[in-house]
């Protein structure tokens, strides 16, 4: 559901540390054309994300930043995501 949203061009969900739930869903953004990563941006992806998922699969925390990739173009998940 996160990549339908129309300012999300890839998407990584990971586990981020969470002092109260021991971890919560976090969301690496990659922004698709004409959008700029802003607090409006943000609210609008979470408001979607509100909308359109179960309240357990909810990301909790978004960051935009670029993906790490493979040589074949798939997302390396060992490696953090690069601002």
């Amino acid at each position: 559901m996160l990549i339908e949203h129309p300012a999300v061009a890839e998407a990584a969900v990971v586990p981020s540390p969470d002092a109260t739930r021991l971890a919560v869903p976090k969301a690496y953004v990659v922004l698709a054309a004409g959008h700029e990563p802003t607090a409006e941006t943000a609210a609008s992806i979470l408001a979607h994300c509100r909308e359109h998922l179960a309240p357990y699969k909810r990301i909790r925390r978004i960051e935009f930043a670029d993906l790490p990739k493979t040589v074949s173009g798939k997302i390396r998940r060992v490696e953090p995501a690069r601002s």
